[in-house]
């Protein structure tokens, strides 16, 4: 299955664009906003309810998927959860996962203005400008989001279960490494993954993993519940149940 069913019209993401009022380092590639937004809702369905999600991402980089969820869909969103292995992608996260809160978004945005002053570049005007947009919206949708940003290796279960001890998400959505910018440590790949996070979470949780390609490499663990595809990325959506019976 290919395409968007959930966000059908093309939106302007201009104010999330990586590096701009978000931060962005060599070596962390940003994530398409549409498709995130839109594998989150297809996520949401597959859970059920309408209690709002407590979000994992343990393989979180710079933050910007989860940084990115929490501003534009704050009121289905309870609390972010983000773990890596690697020290420079938590730094990165942690900056990142910061700004959803309206206050940061100010602080930002002065920051911002005292560098277009500084230096004479009114693109830093124009990206004060949008963390206050953004900061407006996370006010009007409900506010500052709680956000947590551990170290952990997705292959170690016992490191997992440290990271959701206070948290228990029921929506995991995480871009799996690929060999052009970024690549796994410690473990041999998906199917390794999923089972190390189906052994931590809930048997209702959702897990979302995307990937570049014709499609996700999760084995023969399980069969996924959703799958599609949006230009060079594939998605597949399971319970942690289903691999828990696999």
């Amino acid at each position: 299955m290919t395409g968007y069913r959930h966000v059908v019209a093309k939106d302007d993401y201009t104010d999330l664009a990586s590096g701009t009022v978000l931060r962005s380092a060599p070596g962390f590639p940003a994530f398409p906003v549409r498709l995130v937004s839109e594998i989150f809702l297809r996520a949401l369905e597959l859970r059920g309810g309408d209690a709002p999600a407590v979000i994992w991402d343990p393989c979180c980089g710079s933050g910007y998927l989860l940084t990115v969820l929490g501003l534009l869909h704050r009121r289905e969103v309870s609390s972010l959860v983000a773990s890596d292995v690697a020290e420079n992608a938590l730094v990165l996260a942690r900056e990142n996962l910061a700004l959803v809160d309206p206050e940061a978004m100010e602080r930002r945005a002065r920051v911002l203005e005292e560098r277009a002053g500084r230096f004479g570049k009114p693109g830093y005007l124009d990206a004060a400008a949008s963390a206050r947009r953004l900061g407006g919206r996370l006010t009007r949708q409900g506010g500052a989001l709680p956000t947590t940003v551990s170290r952990a290796d997705v292959f170690r279960p016992a490191e997992l279960a440290a990271v959701v001890s206070t948290a228990a998400p029921d929506i995991v959505i995480t871009d799996v490494p690929y060999e052009e910018q970024t690549s796994w440590i410690g473990g041999t790949g998906v199917p390794e993954m999923l089972g190390s996070l189906a052994s931590v979470l809930g048997g209702g949780s959702v897990i979302a993993v995307t990937a570049k390609g014709r499609r996700v490499p999760v084995g023969d663990v399980a069969r996924p519940r959703v799958s599609f595809r949006v230009g060079n990325r594939s998605t597949v959506l399971l319970k942690a149940a289903d691999l828990s019976a696999g």
